[in-house]
């Protein structure tokens, strides 16, 4: 694609607003690409710009926030429809995913990782909202910058339960492993668990939300671009159908990405407490 074809989501909107359909007088199929991930400052102060992604990622943070803090501001015993709803949500991460990978012992780490996983959550549903409609996940400096949190949470907690050479140990030397592979295994466990943990970790729910958004945006704007008279109208609607399917498959998709971000972080936290590797 060069340079001079890239154009922004701004300017595919003004395009299919103008009538872009299939007929021998239309325009060609304006794909989207990379340009739908591509968002003018909203403001700037200097040289930061504050965009679209930025605002959404506040707005999902404050929402969490918020929904915790109606929820449990004033618990009672017989809880109204807000706690009700919080307590299922936090005794889900807590039972399914926290107790299941760490244990009992895993308590203190429940309010983080119920944290993330509704804050990662809501970012991926941002996909579906309207006028939002972006997954911020989809950008990868939010799951990268939480794979960060957890790999650093990993880190601490490894070297302060076994100090620093049980820690290393712990990091790179398998247990009831014969000596003579462990010229092998031990490199490839140091890269595994330093370098190739945090990157899986990020890269996975980046990956899925960018293909999923993509994959939406471009059927969209086939419905609306195969949308002319005759058999247009069928293409347009088979194509409506698809984003319809889609976008109920993306839902079940964010809800997963979010269980698999924090399961492998609570599986992470747990290696970093086990007595041996």
């Amino acid at each position: 694609m060069t340079k001079e074809s890239v154009v922004s989501a701004d300017q595919l909107a003004q395009q299919l607003a103008s009538g872009c359909h299939l007929t021998p007088a239309g325009c060609g199929f304006p794909a989207p690409g990379l340009n739908e991930f591509q968002f003018d400052p909203i403001f700037s102060i200097g040289s930061f710009g504050f965009n679209k992604p930025m605002l959404l990622s506040f707005v999902c943070a404050l929402l969490v926030i918020v929904f915790f803090w109606v929820a449990f501001a004033k618990p009672k015993v017989l809880p109204g429809k807000m706690q009700l709803v919080g307590e299922i949500g936090y005794d889900f991460v807590k039972r399914a995913i926290v107790f299941e990978n760490i244990g009992k012992k895993g308590e203190k780490y429940v309010p983080m990782m119920v944290s993330l996983f509704f804050f990662v959550w809501v970012m991926n549903i941002m996909s579906v909202i309207p006028l939002a409609q972006f997954p911020v996940t989809a950008v990868i400096g939010w799951p990268a910058g939480l794979a960060i949190v957890c790999w650093l949470t990993y880190m601490t907690l490894t070297f302060k339960k076994h100090g620093f050479v049980g820690g290393l140990k712990n990091l790179c030397w398998p247990s009831g492993v014969p000596g003579w592979v462990m010229f092998i295994l031990v490199p490839i466990e140091f890269f595994s668990n330093i370098f190739v943990r945090p990157f899986t970790l990020a890269v996975r729910a980046f990956a899925n939300m960018f293909a999923g958004h993509l994959l939406i945006v471009m059927f969209s704007i086939a419905t609306w671009y195969l949308l002319s008279p005759s058999l247009g109208a069928l293409y347009g609607t088979t194509s409506f159908v698809v984003t319809l399917g889609l976008t109920a498959f993306e839902l079940l998709v964010q809800f997963l990405q979010a269980y698999i971000f924090v399961t492998l972080a609570s599986s992470y936290i747990a290696g970093a407490l086990e007595e041996a590797h």
